[in-house]
């Protein structure tokens, strides 16, 4: 679904000074942007980008499987670095723990370079707490892909037998934008003691006429960069949230917050997963709903793939996509990839996108919540002990 938009000053309650302000950081123009959340169409374009590369590919995952999917990618990336292209790959050690070094060990001798982040180490154990989550693809400097996918066959969908791949969303994104992030996966393989890469700073011409805010979160400083984002995303909207998230363990501030701004009228829905690949995360969230649906706010079970998509929608003008849930997790311990965009158009397709998720989505009600069994009680209670975990 490709897309060009035109920014604008503001829209509604937004304005593009003020977002910059808040979150101390700028938007990016020159940028054509396409919006994947179909996991087989997701993956082929994906492919096809990176077939493409003439310079230089840079991927950065929280998981990399050795399975159908990330094979496939592996062969690409071994023929490209054959090729005489620079090929760098950044993997999270704990994310990717059950890939073995053997794979990783192929793809060096055919000329990828393959570093590790967040390893754990004897010396220092809770470090390992922290995860890099972001998902990115860079191609060329020209070209880059995030969102919430991981290269594994779950998500890519075309590989299960009978089965569709779990749904979640994406952007690729042509341009300017793709430059900065370059330089962001820059900083992160020299930061994990990969030493310098052989690939020089891009200068991208326009590609379309849409701004980009890359919403890049690591370490302390970038965690509370984002949540700042959040929390005044939340307060400043006047008619509407649309919350997609596949997993939902909030602070008690946020709860606050989302509450709030349904009591002053604004339509809050929150799309959750009807069936989850964490289950104790599911009952966790389950703990919230109480008090979320006695302010007003519409939560809905998604019962078609696995709900794995992360992205919000602030009226219908102010987007946010990627990789970060809104959880302790990826609020408070995670290195997290989003991309910020104002304008409408592109918020309605994420409007549409969202209304569609809904005709495969159950409404929880109040009177339904209030007769769940007294075991689904229980559960919520236990696990909401280990939300800031989860």
């Amino acid at each position: 679904m490709a897309f060009e938009g035109v920014i604008k000053e503001g829209v509604r309650g937004f304005h593009r000074e003020e977002i910059e302000r808040i979150y101390r950081d700028r938007f990016i123009g020159g940028n054509l942007v396409e919006l994947l959340w179909k996991g087989e169409d997701t993956f082929r374009r994906i492919f096809d980008a990176v077939k493409s590369a003439k310079k230089s590919i840079c991927l950065e995952f929280y998981i990399y499987r050795n399975d159908d999917t990330g094979r496939e990618m592996a062969g690409i990336l071994k023929a490209k670095a054959r090729e005489g292209v620079k090929v760098y790959v950044l993997y999270d050690h704990f994310g990717s723990f059950g890939t073995p070094r053997k794979f990783w060990k192929d793809l060096r001798s055919a000329g990828v370079n393959v570093g590790a982040s967040y390893v754990f180490k004897i010396d220092s154990p809770f470090k390992y707490v922290h995860r890099d989550h972001r998902k990115l693809i860079i191609i060329d400097g020209e070209a880059a892909f995030t969102g919430g996918l991981n290269m594994a066959n779950e998500y890519s969908g075309f590989h299960i037998r009978h089965k569709k791949g779990w749904r979640d969303t994406g952007v690729l994104i042509r341009g300017p934008v793709a430059a900065y992030l370059l330089e962001t996966f820059r900083k992160a393989w020299r930061l994990w003691g990969k030493g310098e890469m052989a690939i020089g700073a891009a200068a991208v011409k326009p590609h379309g006429p849409l701004s980009v805010m890359p919403v890049f979160a690591g370490f302390g400083k970038g965690r509370r960069k984002l949540r700042r984002l959040l929390y005044y995303s939340i307060n400043h909207a006047e008619e509407s949230i649309l919350i997609t998230t596949a997993y939902f363990s909030p602070s008690w501030r946020m709860l606050e917050t989302i509450e709030s701004a349904a009591r002053r009228g604004v339509k809050v829905k929150l799309l959750l997963p009807g069936n989850s690949d964490v289950p104790a995360a599911k009952y966790a969230a389950m703990a919230s709903y109480e008090r979320l649906l006695r302010a007003g706010v519409e939560i809905y079970h998604y019962f078609g793939q696995v709900l794995h998509a992360k992205n919000y929608v602030f009226d219908r003008g102010w987007s946010i996509v990627g990789s970060a849930n809104l959880d302790f997790q990826s609020l408070r311990w995670n290195d997290e990839g989003n991309v910020g965009i104002l304008d409408e158009e592109f918020a309605g397709m994420l409007a549409e996108v969202f209304n569609e998720d809904l005709k495969l989505s159950d409404r929880v009600t109040p009177e339904q919540w209030s007769k769940r069994p007294f075991q689904m009680k229980i559960k919520e209670k236990f696990f909401s002990l280990f939300r800031t975990r989860l």
